[in-house]
C-alpha cells in the first residue's frame, strides 16, 4: 500500500492558488482513475483505490499547509507504513512552470509542508516536485504562492494535470521514468511535421507509366526515320 499525499491549503479561497497544485493533483489522479469519494479522516480528505497492482491511499491534508505533517503521519501510523510508501505532490519554485521531478529524500529547501511532513514521519518519502516558476525575488514568493494561476497558464497546467495522471500507475510501481515519460508527452508532444514539407516521391509501378502516343506513321516512313 502506498499513500499519495497532495499538498495545498484547505478551502474555496485557496483551491486555485499555485501553492495548491498538489490538491489538484491528486484530485486528478482521484477522477480519471475511478477512486472513491472523499471522505473526512485522518486531519483531511482521503479516498482509496487502485493504481495498477496497487493499493493507493490519496490524502489532501486540511491542516493548512504549514501542518500538513500532522495529517500525513496519521495516515501512515493507521496503516502503519513507513516513510518510504509515501510519496509527496508539491509546488516547487526552483523548476519552471510545467516541469516535474522525483526526488526521494534530502531537505526541504525552505518548503513548511515538507519540513512538517519531515518532522512527524522522517525524511524517506518520495517527492514529485511540480514546477511553478519563482516570482524572481524571495521577498514576493509568499504573494506568489497564494495566488491563483493565471489564465495564461490553463493550457499546460491542464497538460500537465493529464500526464501525471496517465503516469500514476507508473509511479506507484515505482517506475519513475515511465512515469516522467508520460508527464512530458503531454506536456511537450513530439513536434508536426512543418506545414508545406514535401513528402518523399513514391515509386511507381511500371503499370502506373501514361501509355505512348499513337504511331501514325507509315512502315516505310518509320524505317527511314530509323536510320535518319
Amino acid at each position: 500500500m502506498l499513500i499519495f499525499a497532495g499538498l495545498g491549503n484547505p478551502g474555496a479561497k485557496y483551491a486555485a492558488n499555485r501553492h495548491n497544485i498538489g490538491f489538484m493533483a491528486v484530485d486528478r489522479i482521484a477522477a480519471d482513475h475511478g477512486f472513491g469519494p472523499w471522505r473526512a479522516r485522518f486531519q483531511g480528505l482521503v479516498t482509496e483505490g487502485r493504481l495498477g497492482d496497487e493499493k493507493v491511499v490519496l490524502l489532501k491534508p486540511q491542516t493548512f499547509m504549514n501542518l500538513s505533517g500532522q495529517s500525513v503521519g496519521e495516515v501512515a501510523r493507521f496503516y502503519k507504513l513507513p516513510a518510504e510508501n509515501v510519496i509527496v505532490f508539491h509546488d516547487e519554485l526552483d523548476l519552471a512552470p510545467g516541469k516535474v521531478r522525483v526526488k526521494r529524500g534530502g531537505g526541504h529547501a525552505g518548503h513548511n509542508g515538507l519540513r512538517s511532513i519531515q518532522a512527524h514521519i522522517g525524511a524517506g518519502f518520495a517527492r514529485v516536485r511540480l514546477g511553478i516558476g519563482h516570482p524572481g525575488h524571495k521577498d514576493a514568493v509568499a504573494h506568489y504562492v497564494l495566488h491563483d494561476f493565471a489564465r495564461a497558464d490553463q493550457d499546460w497546467l491542464d497538460d500537465l494535470m493529464r500526464g501525471i495522471s496517465d503516469g500514476a500507475a507508473d509511479l506507484a510501481k515505482g517506475d519513475n521514468g515511465r512515469f516522467l515519460n508520460a508527464v512530458a508527452r503531454r506536456v511537450a508532444p513530439p513536434r508536426p511535421s512543418k506545414p508545406g514539407a514535401e513528402k518523399p516521391a513514391e515509386k511507381r509501378d511500371a503499370s502506373d507509366a501514361p501509355p505512348d502516343p499513337p504511331d501514325d506513321r507509315s512502315p516505310l516512313q518509320r524505317l527511314r526515320d530509323r536510320f535518319r
